[in-house]
């Protein structure tokens, strides 16, 4: 250490120092010396002197605390800080088995490796999407407050270090680890003890990591994640995820497209259900109103083929939502139908039916001689009602919450370009003479085709309204939770 300024911090170790090391240490020539690198802490607990201008003088608590203090300040401009000391050893000796006792402190070593710029907004994006990043570091604890501070993840929160740890029981644990979110000198059995507490407490804990004694920990956690470039086999085998570029910002942006798959999901799944759900309530409510069968076979088939199958796979490739990072998390014990899936299905596959049925009904309740062709009129108007529903259905449902205007008609092409795709079919069906005599259908008037359509969109004004109503739900939530923050 340089000894010219107390607590100076020298910048380098020049080429003189270098070349009297050996002797203030009492080093001839041809001796061994043992070095030794580790936490300015541990290293002060073993050493018993100090190099300081070409002197080796005893290590008494002033130049320890100057040392400390030094360390102290290196660490909260974010470096990591290794201290270096030395031990000289007998002539020809190789290995001493007490090679790091007495040592002589030589300085410290202060490393700075900044976080990459995208890590910063991934963190905001985390905190966001109601996802709470923890930092857990073997580093000094300055030295980590001052990272996550940076990064937005120590938020004015407490910390903890493994001595804490070790002092605190897990039952008190329990409590203080919702407060905490930076946790640093752990060791990898602290690592595990937190996992373990925080799916205690029924958290979803994602962990990452790079080292074989950080597999533990990977393997514990709910979801382990493992560095692809700087981690060891061990650890990648003990991951359910690897990140093939070593960055945080990577773990969210898989976050994020496993939202937009989960939501393309269920709009798939609410589609198929609801338009299924509206074809059986047209088939059991027709009978029982004095109706002639409204749908034959193959007409239900087209249905299930066509105007179910295009449009539903094109949901897969539906763009995220806007407000897809500001969600929580979903509940991954919630079934299937939560949400209001499961009531969105039953009210809309209703809905479809009786519109089908009013418009169908009126006609032939309307005509006074119900022959075949008026028959197969009426089918026609059912059949072209339920798929043209089944089209409005789809275009109102691809977002959860925004209506189609503010989320754009044409950010998903594909869907659009099969619900037109559907239309035309549909109307081919409808006028084509020899897919009439294949389908059994006659065609419609205008008026009737007009009327079709217009009750078709009531579907895409109901869902609309049903959305506005979530939208509504929302922001009162939002405002109540704050009047009560406050």
């Amino acid at each position: 250490m340089d000894g010219d300024t107390p607590g100076a911090i020298p910048d380098r170790l020049g080429p003189a120092q270098s070349v009297f090391l050996g002797a203030p240490l009492g080093l001839n020539e041809g001796g061994s010396i043992a070095f030794v690198k580790g936490a300015v802490d541990g290293l002060l607990s073993i050493s018993t002197s100090v190099l300081e201008d070409g002197q080796v003088p005893s290590l008494d608590e002033p130049r320890r605390r100057r040392i400390a203090a030094a360390n102290d300040e290196m660490a909260q401009h974010g470096m990591r800080v290794l201290g270096v000391a030395v031990k000289p050893l007998g002539e020809d000796s190789i290995v001493v088995s007490d090679a790091e006792s007495q040592l002589v402190f030589v300085g410290l070593i202060g490393m700075i490796d900044p976080p990459r710029p995208e890590v910063k907004e991934a963190v905001a994006k985390c905190r966001a999407a109601g996802i709470r990043p923890i930092m857990i570091t073997g580093d000094h604890p300055l030295t980590a407050r001052h990272i996550a501070g940076e990064l937005g993840i120590a938020d004015g929160g407490s910390m903890l270090t493994g001595a804490d740890l070790d002092r605190i029981p897990v039952e008190d644990l329990r409590t203080v680890v919702e407060q905490v979110s930076v946790y640093a000198r752990v060791s990898p059995d602290h690592k595990l003890k937190i996992v373990q507490v925080l799916k205690d407490r029924g958290h979803i804990v994602a962990m990452t990591g790079d080292g074989v004694n950080d597999a533990p920990a990977l393997k514990k956690a709910d979801i382990g994640v493992a560095m692809g470039v700087s981690g060891t086999d061990v650890s990648k085998e003990a991951s359910n995820m690897v990140l093939l570029d070593d960055n945080f910002a990577t773990i969210v942006a898989a976050v994020e497209e496993g939202r937009v798959i989960y939501d393309n999901i269920r709009k798939f799944i609410r589609y198929l259900l609801t338009t299924n759900s509206g074809e059986i309530w047209v088939m059991l409510l027709a009978p029982f109103l004095g109706m002639p069968m409204p749908l034959i076979p193959l007409q239900i088939l087209w249905i299930n083929l066509v105007t179910d199958g295009l449009p539903a796979l094109a949901l897969g490739v539906e763009p995220p939502e806007r407000d897809i990072m500001r969600r929580k998390p979903h509940n991954p014990k919630a079934g299937i139908f939560s949400g209001g899936l499961g009531v969105h299905v039953v009210w809309v596959g209703l809905l479809m039916a009786v519109l089908s049925l009013w418009g169908a009904g009126t006609y032939w309740f309307g005509v006074g001689v119900q022959t075949d062709y008026q028959e197969r009129y009426f089918r026609t108007i059912v059949f072209t009602i339920v798929a043209m529903t089944q089209m409005a259905h789809v275009l109102a449902i691809r977002s959860g919450t925004e209506s189609l205007l503010r989320s754009g008609l044409f950010s998903n092409k594909p869907l659009l370009g099969a619900v037109l795709a559907t239309i035309l079919l549909q109307l081919a069906i409808v006028y084509t003479p020899w897919l009439q005599g294949f389908f059994q259908t006659v065609p419609l008037t205008p008026r009737d085709l007009l009327v079709s359509v217009g009750l078709s969109s009531v579907i895409f004004v109901a869902v609309e309204i049903e959305k506005g109503l979530l939208r509504l739900r929302a922001r009162q939530n939002i405002e109540h939770g704050d009047q009560g923050a406050r």
